[in-house]
């Protein structure tokens, strides 16, 4: 199986062509841009498809990561690949970036321990969940501030890992919230089933950008 694995969830933007078969990335293309993730998605989809010697006609999946992370890069990658999906014909799969820290942990340490994934979301504030030692959710993926979520895993015992990890006093950090594996992404989307239903942006919390209620224009 083909993947195009997509990933917008941080200033990162990266896309990627998976083969289940091999377990391994084909060809991957993207940038860390900060913004402008509408404007530079394509061009990156292009040029992994080509570095890979493929077309969209080729790809059997479309994987994208649907967050927690950027309110707007997710929105764009989400869209994106639902797009891709309806013109295409295949199935569109989301995996989460707490799903993404979780297996990168796994694989790298033989996946015998229980995981939890802490990411600094800023503003005093993680993103958090539970995993089974199989990878496995124990929980809902949850916003946090830091202190609630140190009373809350004080007494976990397995592997810590994300970049908010030393913010609940287990360990240094890992990584940050746009340390995303690609192949990880492609493996995820290959396992995921379809028929869970199209990928939707998982935001936890509201945009940064709000109106502003002087201007706000009645409704009829």
């Amino acid at each position: 199986m083909l993947v195009l694995a997509i990933d917008t969830s941080g200033s990162g933007c990266s896309v990627a062509v998976y083969d289940s078969a091999s377990a391994e990335v084909v060809a991957c293309a993207g940038a860390n841009i900060g913004r402008g993730h509408a404007e530079r998605l394509m061009e990156f989809v292009d040029e992994a498809l080509l570095a890979a010697d493929r077309t969209l006609a080729d790809i059997d999946r479309i994987a994208v990561t649907i967050g927690p992370g950027s309110f707007t890069g997710i929105r764009v990658g989400v869209a994106a690949a639902r797009g891709l999906a309806l013109a295409l014909g295949k199935p569109a799969v989301g995996v989460t970036t707490l799903e993404v820290a979780t297996e990168s942990a796994r694989l790298a340490t033989s996946g015998k321990a229980a995981v939890l994934v802490v990411i600094d979301a800023k503003r005093d504030e993680v993103y958090a969940q539970l995993f089974d030692a199989s990878g496995r959710a124990r929980g809902e993926p949850e916003i946090l501030s830091v202190t609630a979520a140190r009373e809350r895993f004080s007494g976990f015992e397995g592997i810590v890992c994300g970049s908010g990890a030393s913010l609940v006093g287990h360990v240094q950090a890992s990584g940050t919230l746009d340390d995303i594996d690609m192949a990880v992404v492609g493996r995820l989307g290959a396992g995921a089933d379809p028929a869970s239903g199209k990928p939707k942006p998982l935001y936890l919390r509201g945009p940064d950008a709000k109106p502003q209620a002087g201007f706000a224009v009645s409704r009829a």
